[in-house]
Formats: C-alpha cells, structure tokens, sequence
C-alpha cells in the first residue's frame, strides 16, 4: 500500500518537507515577478499574442512540475528556442503566413507539437544522451550568438522604428539607416527600462528589476497617456484561460514544413535542460535523471501546442532566480502558475498601455545575459580549438541564421566526436627492471627486441581503422630490432566495427606474411565476439588471447628463449606457464598490471591507474 501511495506522488516532490514550503511559496512569487514580464517580451521574438507568452507558465510548466525529475528546473518560454521558432517559420515561407496571424500562431503551436512527439520518442528510445551531443564549447557559442540577435533584433522597437527584414546584417541597416526618425519618447522607455534592469541586477539583485520596470513604466505611460505621444502599445490583451486542442486550418504540408524547425527546438530543448538540471542537481547531492526529465520536457510541449502557445525549454536564468531566492522543489513552480492564472483571468486589461519599447528592453538584457563573455575567454584560454569551433558556431547563428546555426553546432559536435576518436592516442610499452613507461606510438620505439606491445585508446571503427593499422606497421617497420610478435593491449579497444574488422584483417595478413605472431592481451567478451563474427579468431592461436599482460609479455619471453636456444625443437609452441610468469620480477608485472598511457602520454612515467 505504502508504495501504490509512493507511486501516486510526482517524482519531483518525492521527500517533500513541510519546513520548505515557506520558502517555496517566496521563491515562487519571485520568480513569477521576474518570469511573466520575461515570457510577455519574448512574444516580441515569436510574434504572436502576448498572452501566448503568459501561456507557456500555465500547463507547459504544472506539466513538467508533475512529471519531471528535476526539482528546481523551470520550465518555460525562452529565447533561444523562441528564436529558432520565428527564424524556421520565416524559412518555411508558408503561403498566406504572416507574423502575428492566427495562422501563424497556430504553426508556432504546431512546432510545440512536434518538438513533443519528439521528445516522447527520445523518451521511449531512452536518448537522453543526446543532449551530450552539444558540448559545452558549442553551446556556449550557439547561446551566444543566439544572444547577439535577440539583442540586437529588439533594437528597432527600442527606439520606435520599423523592422527591417532578411539576414542580420540587413535587418541591422534598416534600422541604423532610420536612426532619423527616433522616437525620443519610445527611446525614453527603452532605455528606462534596460536602466532599470541593470541598476536592480548590479546593485539590488534581491529585488526583480523586470516587475519593477513593467509595473513603474505601465503606470507611468497610463497616467502620461504614451500612447497619445506617439509611443507603441500593446493594446488590448486578449485573457481567459487558452483554448484546449488541436491547432486549426493545419495541413500536411505545413507539418512536413515545420519538421527541421521543430527538429532543431529537439536538440536545444534536451541539450539547455539536460545541462541545467544535472547543474543544479550537482549543486545540491542529488540525482539528475535525464530521460524523466524529457518526459516531463514531452508533456510541457504537448501542452503548450494543445493550449496553443509555443515550444517551451529548461531556463537556466530562471533556475538560477528560483536557486537563488531558496526554492526547494517544483511546488515553487507550481505557485508561478497560479500567479500567472491570475494574472490571465483578472489582470490583462491593465496591460493594454504598456509600451512595446518596454518589453523590447526587457528581452534585450535578457538577451544580452545570453553572450557568455566569460565563458568564451575562459576556453580561448584553455583549449584554442575549441575556442574556435565556439566562435565559428556563434557566427553562424548570427550571420547565417538561428536555423542553420544549429545545425552548424550539431554538425561541429559530431565532428568533434569523430576527430577526436580518429585520434586516439597509441602508445608502445617499455618494461624496464625497476618500471615501466608507456611511449608514443612511433618508429624507433619498442618494448624489448623482437617484442611491440601496442595500446589504443579507443574503439576502433571506420574512420580511425587506417589509421590504426598504418601507425603500427610504421612502428613495427622502424623498430630498433625486427619484430618477431607484436601484442596488442585491448584494455583501451571496446568494440570493432564492421569496416575496421576489414582492415584488422588485412593488418593480420601482412604480419603473418612477414613471420610476425600477433596475440591479445585483456580483451573483453565483447570485443572477442565481434573478433569471432569477423572470423578474425581463426587468424589468432587461441593460446595467444591472454587476460593478464605480464602473462602475455611472459609468453613472448619463453617464445625467445625457446628460439635461442638449440635443446628446444623448431616447433616449439612457446607457451607459458605459471612459473614462467612469475619469472618476471614482481616491480614489473605490477607496473604493468596498474598503468594506463592516458596519465603516461609522451615518457617512461610512474603514474599509476587501476586496470
């Protein structure tokens, strides 16, 4: 009975105590007084209603607060998605689409939708893990640039001209072009606003500088009657709770349309979440459990497309705030949404005079928050590489565009992956009396005359196979001594793929060819079956796969003996026995048995690892 109740309860309040609720409920109000002003501007980026905006901290986040892991992840609209969103339906260039049409809000529920199924899927196929498919460089940069044209895009309506349109740099010199024809008044607001931000951020960070400037700006431009001084408002906002369903007028077409803007939300959604909740979760002791989270990340999205609003993401800037102000648990949450139903049922009609400058300066720091500065100089000066592919993905998102920006950051991601697995160090070992050293991989090295024992660290599959087999023949040619058997430590190969099971092959064929005995030293049982469905076993006496390396390297010394000395007959097997390896000295078969080349990469060293 005791876990039917268990069960009952959603995975995020499991443990709850009475002593945090308290301080829930404050760090609830909190956040919901820096959240809703945050989600009405980013409908500045997305284009539809702001009530929409108001929309996506109704069902989106009780969704996630009921069926997410995560206990302080907040949920919600978000710039970076919010721009992938108005890029991709801009792209898609749907006939009778506009922006700001209820055709148009519908596509944006419409790509909620989809960024749920897809979510679901990843749910049920448990791909969590492809959120470590951007990596921290890559995010770093793709948040930045994301930053840089959210900033910048709010420009116009700060100082109260039109929107240019087309790429960033045309859509910056329509508006440097009209700088003529400023409104001092709506510049006023702007930067009031984005005044006011600052100040409370930098010196009163306790108190939400965003409500703080709403509130005062609305009251201000209400009481001086803005709108009568040529200033933009929002005019009337639609409240009421949303409308539960499906999007309308929707066609086949459209969806198929939609795919790579909603694929693109996908990978954001999991990579910006993922990194957030294990974050905090680290923060704290406890556990983040990435594929509970994308089902609650799923539902958030279902509801947000059925509730018709747009795709929601994990916020860090408002994970932070709910960190900060000593929030416990999602029930903080779950008091946002109750302060947001209020909002929508009795208090839209007052929104009516708020000035567009104002929303545009609040989504303007906010997107300025997202250029991580700090982070950019922190891998400049740790790792130049990386550096650049962060830069490189940084000005994809701002000069090509937020859609091709992301592909840009998977694409660079993966090729990351790949270069790095293509190469993977070698090293040969060098046994000594007093120790050991493990060598790079390279003509002029071997382990004792006659002998190469050779390690690689990393799987072995199509890209890095050649060059697996090319760097030993290298070493065998330009060893010191000619090579009589060649060992290949396996502790650091997991598995080989079909292609390099083909060139393993061709590898072999030239050693035998050359009188050359090649064994295997600590293969696991799954690298030894795919050795087995490749046929590659029947090139290998099955005397010569060794568990233990100083077995191994033992072999190889009774091998030598028995070929040097002329009592032993020509066919001699060169097996060993117990005794032989225990011949080795004892300071030996210990280095051997506890070294890893990945902490001995360029000399004979004495750092030790457990095998």
């Amino acid at each position: 009975m005791a876990k039917r109740t268990q069960a009952l309860i959603p995975r995020s309040l499991r443990g709850y105590r009475l002593a945090w609720f308290g301080p829930d409920v404050l760090a609830g109000l909190t956040l919901a007084a820096v959240a809703i002003p945050e989600v009405m501007g980013y409908t500045s980026i997305t284009q539809t209603p702001i009530v929409t905006g108001l929309y996506t901290l109704l069902l989106p986040l009780a969704a996630f607060a009921l069926l997410g892991s995560s206990r302080l992840l907040v949920v919600g609209g978000d710039s970076a998605t919010a721009a992938i969103l108005a890029a991709g339906i801009t792209a898609a260039a749907i006939p009778g689409v506009d922006p700001g049409s209820p055709r148009w809000a519908a596509l944006c529920a419409l790509v909620a939708l989809v960024t749920g199924v897809l979510l679901v899927l990843a749910r049920l196929f448990r791909l969590g893990f492809l959120g470590d498919f951007l990596s921290a460089s890559v995010l770093i940069g793709f948040l930045s640039g994301i930053g840089i044209s959210v900033a910048t895009n709010q420009i116009p309506d700060l100082i109260g001209v039109e929107k240019g349109s087309g790429n960033w740099f045309e859509k910056q010199w329509a508006w440097i072009s009209h700088l003529g024809d400023t409104s001092l008044p709506t510049l006023a607001y702007g930067l009031g606003t984005v005044a006011i931000l600052l100040v409370f951020k930098f010196f009163v960070p306790k108190i939400p500088g965003a409500i703080v400037a709403v509130v005062g700006l609305l009251v201000v431009a209400t009481v001086t009657d803005a709108a009568g001084a040529g200033v933009a408002v929002v005019g009337q906002v639609e409240g009421g709770l949303p409308q539960f369903g499906l999007p309308g007028g929707v066609t086949v077409r459209e969806v198929f349309a939609i795919g790579s803007t909603a694929l693109a939300c996908f990978f954001i959604v999991i990579a910006q979440s993922a990194a957030t909740s294990r974050s905090f979760a680290m923060k704290h002791g406890d556990r983040s459990d990435v594929n509970r989270d994308i089902l609650g990340l799923a539902a958030a999205n279902l509801a947000a497309g059925l509730s018709g609003t747009f795709v929601v993401n994990g916020s860090p800037t408002k994970t932070q705030i709910l960190d900060s102000a000593k929030g416990r648990s999602q029930v903080a949450n779950l008091v946002v949404v109750a302060v947001t139903l209020v909002v929508v049922l009795f208090l839209t009609d007052l929104l009516a005079e708020l000035p567009i400058a104002v929303l545009a300066g609040v989504v303007m720091v906010v997107g300025a928050g997202l250029i991580d500065t700090r982070g950019l100089r922190r891998i400049a000066s740790r790792h130049r590489g990386e550096y650049i592919v962060a830069v490189i993905t940084m000005l994809a998102v701002v000069v090509v565009g937020v859609t091709a920006g992301i592909m840009v950051a998977i694409a660079l991601s993966l090729l990351n992956v790949i270069a790095r697995q293509y190469r993977a160090p070698a090293y040969v070992l060098d046994v000594r009396p007093d120790g050991y050293g493990y060598l790079p991989a390279e003509p002029g090295v071997q382990t004792r005359p006659g002998l190469l024992v050779y390690r690689f660290n990393s799987e072995l599959f199509f890209a890095n196979a050649a060059g697996f087999t090319d760097r030993l023949e290298r070493t065998v040619d330009g060893a010191p001594d000619p090579v009589r058997w060649v060992i290949l430590d396996c502790a650091g190969i997991p598995d080989v793929d079909y292609s390099a099971g083909e060139d393993l092959a061709g590898l072999m064929t030239s050693l035998h060819a050359r009188s050359i005995r090649m064994a295997l030293a600590r293969p696991e049982p799954a690298l030894l079956s795919a050795l087995h469905r490749y046929e590659l076993m029947d090139r290998i006496d099955p005397e010569h796969v060794y568990s233990d390396l100083d077995v191994a390297i033992a072999a190889f010394d009774v091998a030598a003996r028995s070929e040097e000395s002329a009592a032993v007959s020509a066919g001699a097997s060169g097996s060993v026995t117990a005794s032989d390896a225990a011949s080795i000295p004892a300071s030996v078969t210990a280095s051997i048995a506890t070294s890893d080349p990945a902490q001995t990469p360029t000399s004979a060293s004495t750092s030790k690892e457990s095998s």
